[in-house]
């Protein structure tokens, strides 16, 4: 699986995926084997952060 380069839309998608497959963000990078960091950081700066409570970025 490859993931989106633009990060609204790679907000979106990783959101769809949490919330039909996977507990965690932790859960969705391990298996996939992408790289987490990589990927907050992409949506950090356009001012999304991962809220753990919620199993989404915000």
């Amino acid at each position: 699986m490859s993931l989106p380069e633009d990060p609204i839309i790679l907000y979106s998608f990783i959101n769809t995926q949490l919330r039909d497959k996977y507990s965690s963000f932790e859960e969705f990078c391990k298996s996939n084997s992408f790289d987490a960091e990589k990927i907050s950081s992409k949506l950090r700066a356009v001012g999304f952060e991962y809220s753990t409570e919620q199993n989404r970025f915000m």
